[in-house]
């Protein structure tokens, strides 16, 4: 019976997938139904995961560890999925007789990202990452016209497979030198071995299928395709819950050499470099704003990255914060995006202009969600870059930090060019008048309260990363 419970948030996300799998077989299409099903039982996976937070244990011969690490991102991962479902209201950007897949490729894939976050063993690692990919291949290229954005399906899916690859090879090579797949003695075992050119290249190449899904440099070529080519609540998905796991797994195989190789250290040091500088330069130039945020989203991987390089306790709970004040950040503006583009269509920053006339609410929630992904106190994304430098500090990466300041001062650019439209550019022609409902209306009051006392009262929820990322030690 208390496997049974462990295992509770992911069997209720298994029997909401069978039942949007039966629900896709029908010949009439019901996409209004399917939108409620999806909201109930979405809210029941929220609330079983929030009440099986603070379990523990072991399940399946130890290949899966239920700890508060492990729980607090099924959170993350179960929140993420809701606010995208509960924003899938209006799929007109996917054909009607699609919805029930849509839906449950939405809850196939959260699966597989909970049971990611949780895996302690290399090959279940590897399924869980393979499934939750597979899911998204397919999810993307689900949206009317999709013969125009077939080439962002292939692409994704070939950067995906060959990154997939890389991590099984590397697999390899680390049980070969390890002789275990079992990530607890791993952790034992490395640290004497890490020295060996082998293990160091097992570990990176390990680490490439989480670089590819947080789309840090120079796993990141599919992010901007990806991002304009998908439906917008599709990308919404992939920009928020499915970097939770990412930046999960990394904080988890990154500590396994506990910095003890040098070499690697450097390595991480020069993609955390290239990433946050390669995606700020490049979305100064972007007309498109989700392959603005898909830029925006390389860049923020460096910036977790330079949490995870501390290698510590503290540098571990400021990479969990920013994941998710970056989860908070992020989902405000592709609120947004969804509920201006409602027909579907691929937002452009001058039809932005307007906004705050069109809706102070929505301008309001995008100009907070914009400043604190650009860490403009006294929000949660402030917070969270003060913490990772901080913790890099500490360590003594004082150039890695000046960098870091110098990317958050760029970035800060192409940041407000989007404020700008939004609060400042007269629209040449006058948009329709904006209806927005009272989910979206109580959502964005939410979501700015939330990133405003996340940024001025950090203190609650830092002591849960603190006492999550014991868990790894």
């Amino acid at each position: 019976m208390t496997d049974f419970m462990l295992f509770l948030p992911e069997l209720l996300f298994i029997l909401a997938a069978l039942l949007f799998f039966i629900l896709s077989l029908r010949k009439t299409a019901d996409p209004a139904g399917c939108h409620k099903w999806a909201i109930v039982l979405a809210s029941i996976g929220l609330l079983v995961t929030v009440a099986s937070s603070r379990q523990e244990g072991m399940l399946f011969f130890d290949c899966y560890r239920v700890d508060l690490f492990s729980q607090v991102f099924k959170v993350l991962l179960a929140l993420g999925t809701i606010w995208v479902i509960f924003s899938s209201g209006e799929l007109k950007g996917i054909s009607p007789r699609q919805h029930a897949e849509y839906y449950f490729l939405i809850f196939v894939c959260t699966l597989a990202m909970m049971m990611l976050v949780s895996s302690v063993e290399l090959l279940t690692i590897y399924v869980s990452i393979e499934l939750s990919s597979y899911s998204l291949y397919l999810l993307v290229p689900m949206r009317r016209n999709a013969d125009q954005y077939v080439e962002t399906g292939i692409k994704y899916f070939m950067v995906g497979v060959t990154a997939s690859a890389l991590m099984l090879f590397g697999i390899s090579l680390l049980f070969g030198m390890a002789h275990t797949t079992y990530v607890p003695q791993l952790v034992k075992t490395l640290p004497g071995i890490i020295t060996q050119p082998a293990t160091i290249v097992g570990l990176l190449l390990a680490l490439c299928g989480f670089f590819f899904k947080l789309a840090l440099f120079p796993f990141h070529v599919w992010a901007p395709d990806v991002y304009q080519g998908s439906s917008n609540q599709v990308t919404t998905y992939i920009a928020t819950a499915s970097k939770m796991a990412a930046a999960a797994m990394i904080i988890r195989f990154a500590g396994l050499s506990a910095g003890a190789s040098p070499a690697m250290i450097k390595l991480l040091i020069v993609l955390s470099i290239l990433s946050m500088t390669f995606g700020n330069l490049v979305a100064i130039i972007q007309k498109d704003i989700k392959r603005l945020l898909a830029y925006s989203s390389i860049a923020h991987a460096g910036y977790i990255l330079i949490g995870i390089l501390s290698f510590s306790g503290r540098g571990y709970a400021s990479a969990i914060y920013y994941a998710a004040a970056y989860l908070v950040m992020n989902y405000s503006v592709f609120m947004v995006i969804m509920k201006l583009a409602d027909d579907g269509h691929n937002l452009q920053i001058k039809e932005l202009a307007g906004l705050h006339k069109r809706s102070p609410l929505l301008a309001m929630t995008l100009m907070l969600g914009l400043f604190g992904l650009a860490g403009i106190p006294p929000t949660a994304g402030f917070t969270g870059k003060f913490l990772v430098f901080a913790a890099a500090l500490e360590k003594g990466y004082l150039f890695l930090v000046i960098i870091g300041m110098i990317n958050a001062t760029i970035s800060l650019y192409y940041y407000l060019i989007v404020i700008k439209a939004a609060y400042l550019l007269k629209p040449v022609n006058e948009y329709p008048t904006l209806q927005v409902d009272a989910w979206t209306r109580c959502m964005s009051v939410v979501l700015v309260i939330m990133t405003i006392y996340l940024g001025i009262f950090p203190d609650h929820f830092l002591s849960l990363t603190e006492a999550a990322a014991k868990t790894l030690f």
